[in-house]
């Protein structure tokens, strides 16, 4: 498991030790093990993404919706913790309730962003565009949280980019036959805003345990979850009310391809896994720091691209395949490099 020689990789100098590193229970160790599950619910909710709308759904704002529905699953894991476990709740204060109004007004529109980029692009192509969220994290990580930044970050991000920038050069070659070249472009772009949204969220999350949670507990992972779902469910169901999608959902689910039943089960499995892969990304930041998780968010890229080929015989051009084994360097690059600095206690 690559996490505890990680852990403080980018945490703030000058912050004692008892600030830097959480206490560790045994609920915290077997958390961690869970967290490394989570973070294969990533790729999983993509397709099943990709998966809706290629089968029928048209509704980003459904979609977008089934990402933040789950968040009583997590609330149900966390009350009995304070029922028969040794915690309590944290106290709700004022500043720490505008954070997870915040927090969750940001995953509601990062969600509609990344929704865009699933309805007009393939899978594979739209997690390689999300791995930019590396290279925002590693930036308002550094702006926000006082993160370190090693050479072996800048390599990953200067990687990184350059597999963008040879997905953009490919854009002919895999667009769908029924997708407009605006409809494409506007799912390129909204993929890369959601993905820098998504390295703020991180450092924004990670300045909220920092100041206001602490790294006390595991269960304070749980409550963030909680709160900023439950907020960002809340403004993503005002949207799902205003478009009128709550009634389209009938005629969409007559139409699917499958019938009711799979467009059901597409939007069941889609709450679950969206739900998993949050609570493991919320999970890492607590750990250790914004730019490892969102260095473990991209690994979801060669795993989505490669199903995605296998699955949702999404098109994979040479261009393509060089971005990802390009990107899947710059991923290697930035573990291998911040992994030696954690073994060198000179560095």
């Amino acid at each position: 498991m690559m996490i505890d020689p990680l852990v403080g990789v980018g945490m703030e100098e000058g912050m004692g030790e008892a600030s830097r590193k959480p206490s560790v229970s045994l609920l915290d160790k077997i958390s961690t093990y869970r967290t490394m599950r989570c973070l294969w619910a990533f790729p999983t909710s993509s397709l099943l993404s990709r998966l809706y709308f290629s089968s029928g759904g048209k509704s980003k704002w459904i979609i977008s919706w089934v990402a933040v529905a789950g968040w009583p699953l997590t609330a149900i894991i966390l009350i009995p913790t304070y029922l028969f476990g040794q915690t309590s709740p944290t106290p709700l204060t004022l500043k720490l309730a505008l954070s997870y109004i915040l927090l969750g007004f940001l995953s509601a529109a990062d969600n509609l962003m990344y929704a865009y980029a699933y309805a007009y692009l393939p899978a594979s192509t739209a997690s390689l565009l999300a791995s930019s969220s590396l290279v925002f994290s590693a930036l308002f990580g550094y702006l926000i949280v006082k993160n370190k930044i090693n050479a072996s970050t800048i390599n990953a991000v200067v990687i990184i980019t350059a597999a963008l920038a040879i997905i953009g050069l490919d854009s002919d070659s895999d667009r769908y036959g029924n997708i407009t070249n605006r409809q494409y472009i506007l799912g390129f772009v909204w993929d890369i805003i959601g993905s820098a949204l998504h390295g703020l969220i991180f450092a924004l999350s990670e300045l909220v345990f920092v100041k206001l949670l602490g790294r006390r507990s595991f269960h304070v992972v749980m409550e963030q979850q909680v709160m900023v779902s439950l907020f960002a469910f809340l403004f993503t169901t005002i949207g799902v009310i205003v478009n009128h999608d709550f009634q389209a959902m009938a005629s969409e689910a007559s139409s699917f391809k499958g019938g009711k039943v799979s467009y059901i089960m597409v939007l069941i499995w889609s709450v679950i896994t969206f739900q998993l892969g949050v609570l493991g990304g919320t999970a890492v930041l607590f750990l250790s720091s914004t730019v490892l998780a969102g260095v473990l968010n991209a690994v979801r890229v060669p795993i989505t691209s490669i199903a995605a080929v296998i699955l949702l015989n999404d098109p994979m051009s040479g261009f393509k395949i060089l971005s990802l084994v390009i990107t899947f360097w710059g991923f290697a690059s930035y573990i291998y490099g911040n992994y030696s600095v954690s073994k060198d206690p000179s560095l």
